[in-house]
């Protein structure tokens, strides 16, 4: 049977490759992004994500069979908080009803490697509150203050997201409806998004010095795309929860090789 997907950001970089990945499968996708897409929306107010959900369920005839949320954005901004967690989070509690009437539902994001990255404790914990104006007035206290602690909208985003994906996963409203939610988290990707920072010394520098990728080094969207599409592919049946760091060995070379010992007895004094 002919699967149903979604995909946000589905104009560029990620989603575009993840999109035509799909419909050389055979797929139907329904495209959201800002432009260029079946369903043109803003993904960063509440009112252009109730308009986006609105629309999919009426293109969709109220049955999704696989939500994949590529839109993301990384300016040093409170906005890249809207997109990139309010605006994944919101879509996919949005569709979660379509997703329901699927006989096999799946639904993933993008998370980021950046997830594993310093972040700013006052913009996730509102996050993962559910506090869109207290997480934007946090990122907002930083971008006052330069563009590099503006940054931090960025992997903080992206760890509230990470850690949404974990909780979300294993509550009643996704496990408990047999629907499998896990995230990916890329290296630096060659997408626009990267092309600023790639394309001069001193940003290559920078990137490669936070991203260390030992495997093949940076890595074309598609990459990411293919995995994104066997998460909500009828083959995974049991992964929940994870972000799996899909990032030329970047986590394994900052992480080291032991990330299990949190949970090891605390030796005797």
């Amino acid at each position: 049977m002919t699967r149903k997907y979604v995909v946000t950001g589905s104009a560029s970089g990620i989603g575009a490759a993840t999109k035509r990945a799909l419909l050389e499968q055979g797929a139907i996708v329904i495209g959201v992004d800002l432009r260029d897409a079946d369903v043109e929306a803003d993904l960063s107010t509440a009112e252009g994500r109730e308009a986006a959900v609105a629309r999919v369920l009426e293109l969709s005839g109220g049955v999704v069979d696989g939500v994949i949320a590529c839109a993301g954005i990384a300016a040093p901004a409170p906005i890249t908080v809207s997109v990139n967690f309010f605006g994944v989070t919101a879509v996919l509690e949005g569709l979660l009803p379509a997703l329901r009437a699927s006989s096999a539902p799946r639904a993933a994001v993008v998370s980021s490697m950046a997830s594993l990255q310093p972040v700013a404790p006052a913009i996730v914990e509102a996050a993962l509150a559910g506090d869109e104006p207290g997480a934007l007035a946090a990122a907002a206290a930083l971008a006052e203050q330069g563009p590099e602690l503006g940054y931090l909208a960025y992997p903080s985003s992206k760890r509230a997201l990470s850690r949404w994906v974990r909780r979300e996963s294993i509550t009643e409203a996704w496990a408990g409806a047999g629907i499998p939610l896990n995230a990916v988290g890329p290296g630096t990707v060659i997408t626009p998004m990267t092309a600023s920072l790639r394309d001069n010394p001193e940003g290559l520098a920078m990137v490669d010095a936070a991203v260390p990728m030992p495997l093949n080094y940076h890595q074309p969207a598609e990459s990411i795309a293919n995995l994104l599409i066997w998460l909500t592919s009828e083959q995974n049946t049991h992964m929940a929860g994870q972000t799996i760091y899909c990032d030329g060995g970047a986590d394994a070379t900052l992480r080291g090789d032991d990330i299990w010992s949190w949970n090891d007895p605390t030796p005797a004094a």
